[in-house]
This record gives C-alpha cells, sequence and structure tokens, in this order.
C-alpha cells in the first residue's frame, strides 16, 4: 500500500502538473470553440428581420410547399387510423391533443433559444390568428366527421373564393383576370373530381359553412403576418399556440361526444395519438412555412393539387375506380393548377426585373459613397 505522502508527491510532480496544465488548455480551448460556434449560430437570430432573411433562405417556396405536402398526405392516413382503426371518436380532443404537443415541442426549441425573437406588434392580430386557427383545425375535423366526402369537398373549393373576397376587402389585392380563370378552372376540376356524393347534414352543414371564413382568414393572417410584419413561422406558433389551446378547451364539451376519459388509453391507441400529435406539429410548421413562403391562394392550390394526387395514386397503383368522370375531373383541376403557377412563376419575373434596376442604383451609390453623401457641400 502506498503512504498518504507518497501518493501527494506524485501528484504534486512535475509530469502530472504539466499534464493537468495541458488538458486545461485543451478543453479552454474547446470551450472557447463551442461558444463560438453558440454565438455564430445564434447570431442569426438576433432579431426577427435576420431570422426572416435566414428562413427565407433556407426555405425556398419549392422546399417548403414540398414539405406541406408530404407532411398532410402523411397526416391523412395518420388521423385516419386514429379515428378508424383505434375508435378515437372524439375529433375536437384531437386537434387539442395535436396542439399540446406542438406547444411541447415549441418550448423545447424556445429553451434551446431557437426560438428567434418576436418584432414588435400589438397583440390583437396574433389573439385573431389564435383564434381562427383553433376553430379551422377544430371544425375541420368535425366537418369531415358529421359530412360526406362530397359535401366536405365543396366547403373547402368555397375557400377560395372567401381568400379572393377577403384579400380584396382587407388589402384591395386583385386578382388578375387569368388568375381568377385558372382558379375557376381548378375548382370546377376538383369538384368534378371528387364531389361524387352530396349528403345533407344539417349539423354538419352549417359546422362545414362555420369553417369556411376561419379557414380562409388563417391562411391570409399566417401569409401576411409573415410577409410583412418579419414574423418567423416558428415565433409565430410560439405565440398563437397558447390561445388556440384554450379556444379548442372551450370547444370540446360542445362539439365533442361525451365518453373520452371512459376511452381504452391502452399503449397502442395513446402511442398513435401522440405520433399523430408529432404530424399535427410538422403540419402547422410547414403550412406556415409555405404561407409565408408563397401566399394563401397558393397553399389552397396546393390542398387541392393533394386531392387530385391522392384520387388518381389509388387508380394507378392500388387499382380503385373512382369512374372517368372524377379522373377527368382531376386531370382539368391538374391543368388549372399548372396555368396557375405559370401566371405566378410570370409575375414573379416581372417584379424581379422591375426592381433589380433600382438595386443595382443603390448598389452603385452604396459604392460609390461609402459613408451615405451625396457628394454635395453643405
Amino acid at each position: 500500500m502506498l503512504s498518504r505522502q507518497e501518493i501527494l508527491n506524485f501528484l504534486l510532480s512535475k509530469d502530472i502538473r504539466r499534464l493537468l496544465k495541458r488538458k486545461g488548455s485543451d478543453a479552454s480551448e474547446t470551450g472557447r470553440a463551442l461558444e463560438e460556434l453558440r454565438s455564430s449560430m445564434f447570431n442569426s437570430f438576433a432579431t426577427s428581420e435576420k431570422a426572416k432573411n435566414l428562413q427565407q433562405r433556407l426555405c425556398t417556396p419549392s422546399i417548403a410547399l414540398s414539405f406541406n405536402f408530404f407532411i398532410a398526405i402523411a397526416i391523412i392516413f395518420m388521423n385516419k387510423w386514429v379515428l378508424k382503426n383505434a375508435g378515437f371518436q372524439f375529433p375536437v380532443l384531437l386537434s387539442f391533443i395535436h396542439y399540446v404537443v406542438t406547444l411541447a415541442l415549441i418550448a423545447i426549441l424556445n429553451a434551446l433559444s431557437l426560438i428567434p425573437p418576436s418584432p414588435p406588434l400589438k397583440s390583437a392580430p396574433l389573439f385573431t390568428l389564435g383564434l381562427v386557427m383553433s376553430h379551422c383545425t377544430g371544425l375541420a375535423n368535425v366537418s369531415l366527421k358529421y359530412n360526406s366526402v362530397g359535401f366536405y369537398q365543396m366547403a373547402k373549393i368555397a375557400v377560395t373564393p372567401t381568400i379572393v373576397l377577403a384579400e380584396y376587402l382587407w388589402y384591395k389585392k386583385k386578382a388578375s383576370f387569368p388568375k381568377v380563370v385558372a382558379l375557376a378552372v381548378v375548382s370546377i376540376g376538383v369538384a368534378v373530381a371528387t364531389v361524387t356524393d352530396l349528403q345533407f347534414n344539417l349539423f354538419g352543414a352549417g359546422v362545414a359553412l362555420a369553417w369556411i371564413v376561419p379557414s380562409a382568414l388563417s391562411k391570409i393572417l399566417w401569409s401576411s403576418l409573415q410577409q410583412r410584419e418579419n414574423w418567423t413561422a416558428l415565433a409565430l406558433m410560439w405565440k398563437t399556440t397558447p390561445i388556440s389551446l384554450f379556444c379548442l378547451l372551450i370547444m370540446i364539451p360542445i362539439l365533442d361526444p361525451p365518453g373520452a376519459f371512459s376511452y381504452n388509453w391502452n399503449f397502442i391507441n395513446t402511442s398513435m395519438i401522440l405520433i399523430s400529435g408529432v404530424f399535427g406539429f410538422l403540419l402547422q410548421w410547414s403550412a406556415a412555412l409555405a404561407l409565408g413562403a408563397t401566399s394563401a391562394i397558393s397553399h389552397v392550390v396546393l390542398g387541392q393539387f393533394k386531392t387530385c394526387v391522392l384520387l388518381l395514386g389509388n387508380y394507378y397503383i392500388f387499382r380503385s375506380n373512382p369512374g372517368t368522370t372524377s379522373i377527368g375531373g382531376a386531370f382539368v383541376a391538374i391543368a388549372g393548377m399548372t396555368y396557375y403557377t405559370y401566371l405566378s412563376l410570370e409575375k414573379g419575373k416581372v417584379k424581379s426585373g422591375k426592381q433589380s434596376p433600382r438595386r443595382v442604383e443603390e448598389q452603385e451609390s452604396k459604392d460609390v459613397n461609402p459613408d451615405g453623401f451625396n457628394g454635395q457641400s453643405a
């Protein structure tokens, strides 16, 4: 056994002191490198404007729309499994669980300082967005439960003219005649492709009609707040999700049937409902990104494109036969979507062409006068 004095002498020897010093130096260098990495990463989130510019660079319109497209299809099958196979007959409660999972995930991101700062804005638009989001999500699930698929699709088609009218009344934004024609072709094609039955239910019809306006307003607000007020998708979700949760909590006893506590909350059912909640978070995030990168009308057109792709995919892959009329309607709708996309791209080129000479002049002025002086004496 070594004595206490021998152990102390060993620890105080030159080799041990040199080793500890080198380890301490390595640790400090590693710490400095991590701190520099952290500061460079979070410097992009220093202001709401920087965060918005970063979101625009990383999430182009094609990426945002594709992300939302695949998540929307995935959550359709997930929710269908939960509502049908798992026997979970509480659509508003399911929306409430989705928002609880969303709030938990955003809280984790906020704890990691990954939520950018919010720009200054009055609370009224945020409260309005949270309110219409809760009604949009909750009423959509209730409408799908009580209405036939045909009536549900008709309500979805009615969102398009509602957005056009609301944007004109709200922002004085006019849609060009070719775009109106393209949207009309899309709506007619989707109606022919999907509206195979129009079974009428008074309560379901009331829910569907009550859903149209909140759905249109939510898309307009998501798009305008990001494009006009420098909000990012995650920052908006962080501010509005608690409001939506409160509104959904009030809607549960009104629209959901009783018996949620007696539901079979076994491991498999609970796990699938929570996974559905994760998809709900991804759907809301991807939809917000798509609306921030494009427009409310473009997002509606994407949803109708998704409907047609599902119909044609079931026909070509799974050999289901919806009928010649439905298939023809789907192709007509896709043709209208293609024309609408072409018009949007052409409008974007015209805008960039008009703005580019001015930007060139401003850049040349900055290069000649870097300090901002105009060259004239006082």
